[in-house]
């Protein structure tokens, strides 16, 4: 009866979606335990592509509770969206197949609002925010003004609630942002059939899953974005507004931290940003431009060109102790073929010193200077390869020393964007 805990360990996009789908075939239970609509899973299954914001992967398999929990933010219409869609491609999502979290909290317009009126007045100091409200919202949430999706069940406590706040921010929306007032009126409204759709699939998270480990079933834990955009231990300020680390699961869904049997890390086998925010070993030239186009390195949520640069090994170092990490997953391998050469930053430089861990200020990312270590590259494609022992004996090398270097075993590795494309070591929910 394991639990497993996905995270990223590089700044998001490491490929989860993909991993949470593989090992969903395992789990009975799929949990999304924080962040909103800003992130996104890319899956490709029987040759299409799928790109989900806030419903787990796990839900491409029917016998496959989906939970979302009170970590999350929801937009509702985005939720209902996505509910829509998959339909239309014929895949019912009934209640009893998804459930949210009473306690999630709702994205409301003004958030939204707020969110692009913050990023337009910062100008060449914005931070990269999607815009989609998410850091607005959890801002409310801490400052206990929030208003959460079982509130949209009881239409005169949602009034109360919204017109209070919305007084504050059309306020703010006007006088400082320079924006248009929102109408309560129009947002009630919208909102409360919004509830009304939704209701069937609200309820109490937590009880599920403390139900569902006693019975003894196995319960995968799907995180959002990357180790180096957790609120606390991330490149901040340029970061998201939630922990995206593997003890935010417990909180952000609620489950115990005994519950958790195996931390499972996805990286890269190169490293990608999307946004502003410090990137050491960011490549401006011809190699970066071959990793953007082989690997389709393109957000899935803004379609944002990934900005790209070699592995680096010190933000993994980290994501491997912030994270306790069980195992390791390393995805586009296959991107890799055909260089001549692969490098691999193990420290970093700053002002003639070794550095071998992110610094603190912003300042001091400017002076880093990658300390790399030099693999010899693959001609050969990746295409097909099933068992670790036929990989190309460079690809080999080179996995065998980032997990030397980490002290985390590679348990998993993706060669190809397709579901079918991975070669499994170990399964996370093995005994």
């Amino acid at each position: 009866m394991p639990s497993v805990v996905v995270v990223g360990t590089q700044w998001g996009d490491e490929g989860k979606g993909k991993i949470v789908d593989l090992l969903a075939e395992r789990a009975d239970y799929v949990v999304r335990f924080q962040g909103g609509n800003n992130a996104g899973h890319t899956l490709v299954i029987n040759g299409r592509k799928h790109i989900l914001h806030l419903i787990p992967s796990g839900i491409f398999h029917e016998d496959k509770v989906c939970l979302i929990g009170n970590g999350v933010v929801v937009d509702p219409a985005v939720l209902l969206q996505e509910i829509e869609e998959l339909e239309k491609s014929g895949l019912p999502v009934p209640p009893g197949r998804l459930y949210v979290s009473e306690r999630a909290h709702l994205i409301m317009p003004y958030h939204k609002a707020i969110d692009l009126g913050r990023e337009a007045l910062k100008g060449k100091t914005r931070i990269g925010t999607t815009g989609r409200g998410i850091g607005p919202c959890y801002e409310d949430k801490v400052a206990r003004r929030g208003i959460r999706v079982g509130e949209l069940l009881d239409p005169e406590t949602f009034a109360s609630k919204l017109r209070e706040v919305l007084e504050e921010k059309n306020f703010y929306l006007e006088k400082y942002l320079g924006r248009e007032p929102l109408s309560f009126e129009e947002i009630y409204e919208t909102y409360l059939r919004y509830g009304e759709r939704l209701a069937p699939y609200v309820t109490n998270v937590s009880e599920i899953l403390d139900r569902a480990h006693r019975e003894g079933r196995n319960i995968l834990f799907e995180g959002a974005q990357g180790t180096q955009l957790d609120i606390d231990h991330g490149t901040y300020p340029f970061v998201t507004s939630s922990n995206t680390v593997a003890g935010n699961a417990c909180a952000g869904a609620g489950l115990g931290p005994t519950r958790i049997d195996f931390v499972l890390g996805v990286a890269k086998a190169y490293t990608t940003r999307v946004g502003e925010g410090p990137f050491p070993t960011e490549l401006r030239d011809e190699t970066g431009e071959r990793l953007r186009e082989c690997g389709g390195e393109y957000g899935a949520t803004t379609g944002r060109p990934r900005r790209c640069g070699w592995l680096d090994g010190v933000i993994l170092k980290e994501a491997a102790r912030l994270n306790g990490l069980t195992g390791l997953a390393i995805t586009k391998l296959d991107v890799l073929s055909g260089l001549p050469e692969i490098l691999f930053c193990e420290a970093y430089e700053i002002e003639g010193r070794r550095l071998e861990q992110t610094p603190v200020r912003m300042a001091d990312f400017q002076k880093l200077k990658p300390l790399y270590r030099t693999f010899r590259g693959w001609p050969e494609s990746l295409e097909g390869v099933k068992n670790f022992e036929d990989l190309p004996q460079a690809a080999r090398e080179y996995l065998s020393f980032v997990e030397n270097f980490l002290g985390v075993p590679i348990v998993m590795i993706s060669t190809g964007p397709a579901r079918e494309a991975h070669i499994l070591l170990r399964d996370p929910f093995a005994p």
